[in-house]
Order: C-alpha cells, then structure tokens, then sequence
C-alpha cells in the first residue's frame, strides 16, 4: 500500500514539478546544439541532415518565437510522446516552417514547460516567427479552431501556412485537440525532401496519441520496483528497520521513479 502511494505521488511529482525542470535543461541543451548547427551551415532543411541520414527522433530543427505568448523553444523532430518532452516537435511528414505545403507543429499543454499551454489565446493578426537553417520565416495567424470548425481553403500551389497543435481544456486532463492556423507573410522557402507520407506516419507520433512501443520498460521498472520492496521487507526482518532504511529507501526510490518516469509514454502526447 505505502509503494502504491508513492508510486502516484512520484507520478504527479514527475508530471507536475520533475518535468518542467527536465524541460528547462533539454531546451538549454538543444539551443546549445542548434546553434553550433546554424554556425556551421549545417542545420537540417529536410528529413534528413547534411550528410544524408534522416533525421534522429528529438533533433533539433528550427527556433519558434510567439512573444505574445512567451514561447521561445526549441523545435524538434518528431511529435510522439518521447519527442515532446524536449520542446514542441515538427511533425515529419509535413514541411519545415517557411517551406511549401502545410507544415505542423505539436506542443504539450501542461507537462514538460507545457509551451502550448496559451496558443488558443493568439489572435488573428498576430505575428511569430521560426527559424530553420535556411533562414527567419514569419507568419501571421489566421484563426484558432477545434473539431469540427471548417478549416482554412485549399493552400495556392507554392503557398505556405503553418499549424499549431496542442491539447484543450482542463491541465493534465485534455478533452481535445486546438489548432491555430498561420499564413506565411515572408518569402516561400525552398522545399525539403521528405520521406514520411501521413500514411506512413507512425500512429503515435498524431495529436493525442500514446504510446505502447516501450511497454516493455514499464514492466522491468515494475520488476525492479517489486524486489527492492520485497528485500526492503526481507532486510528489515533481518537487519532492522534503521540499517534498511538507510540502504533500502534510496533504492525503492529509484525504482519508483524510474516507474514513474516510464508511464509518462502511455498518457496523450499533448498532455
């Protein structure tokens, strides 16, 4: 019963307080990166990089600035769970920001910064920016809409718009997908080769989707969780309850943080 309790309150603590801070330090990370790429000329402008290799899950791939909103983040490839961890991913199948077509971007809305947290609050008008290794693109938004609204007309051949993407309603509890639409008011980019198709677009990198690819690290933490408390318990009878606390307590806790940190993945992306 004591480790059932804990395990939740690590959970809400690994949600709520642990995630945010994780996000701090991954964005520091990516800028750190992306800048290093933007210096060298290297910075990717399609799915794959300058040496040809598509592009790995969380790789950096352009700066977003919404400063009616606060947003200064870090985009990355790839929208499923893991991705939207270090920032608001650009989903692969779509354009890069700036580029031709209809790019899209994915945000959490409370854990891990929540950096969409306030996209339903842009108003049409409103101008932001994103930066890619070819260069500053800027877009003004057109609206905000959520199911069933009617979408944007049919982009002109060589047009660019952009959306964002992130969960609606309650924190932590999200009853559905917003969407912000954005023209492109600057210069149409060059286009970028692409691999993804939305066909081939891994169900759990859409809007809201969870994943259950690494279910099988959840069961090894439970593992690891289920024999720290059962020698913790063995321990005590033996050694006595001040000698297992010692030792015994930082490894239960490991072990029901890293369970914690494991069910992140089966909850919606955009959470």
């Amino acid at each position: 019963m004591i480790v059932a309790v804990l395990l939740v309150f690590a959970f809400l603590a690994n949600v709520v307080v642990i995630s945010q801070l994780q996000h701090i330090e991954t964005q520091q990370r990516l800028r750190d990166a992306y800048r290093a790429q933007l210096a060298a000329g290297t910075a990717p402008v399609s799915e794959a990089d300058y040496t040809g290799k598509l592009l790995r899950s969380t790789s950096p791939v352009g700066l977003l600035s919404i400063p009616q909103i606060g947003v200064d983040e870090v985009l990355v490839e790839g929208t499923d769970a893991n991705a939207l961890k270090g920032g608001p991913g650009h989903r692969r199948d779509t354009p890069l920001p700036g580029q031709p077509g209809v790019s899209v971007l994915l945000g959490r809305a409370a854990a891990y910064g929540g950096p969409f947290s306030h996209i339903q609050e842009l108003a049409p008008g409103d101008r932001f920016t994103v930066r890619t290794g070819q260069g500053r693109s800027t877009f003004e938004v057109i609206g905000v809409r959520y199911a069933g609204d009617p979408t944007p007309p049919a982009l002109a051949k060589g047009g660019s718009r952009l959306v964002l993407q992130s969960a609606r309603g309650p924190a932590f509890a999200p009853t559905g997908v917003v969407y912000v639409d954005a023209r492109l008011v600057s210069d149409v980019l060059d286009g970028g080769a692409r691999q993804t198709t939305y066909t081939s677009l891994p169900p759990e990198e859409r809007a809201l989707a969870t994943d259950t690819r690494q279910v099988w690290a959840l069961i090894f933490a439970l593992q690891f969780l289920l024999v720290a408390h059962l020698a913790a318990a063995w321990a005590r009878r033996r050694v006595g309850t001040r000698k297992t606390w010692l030792v015994g307590a930082p490894v239960v806790g490991l072990a029901v943080l890293l369970t914690a940190e494991q069910i992140v993945p089966l909850l919606p992306n955009l959470l």
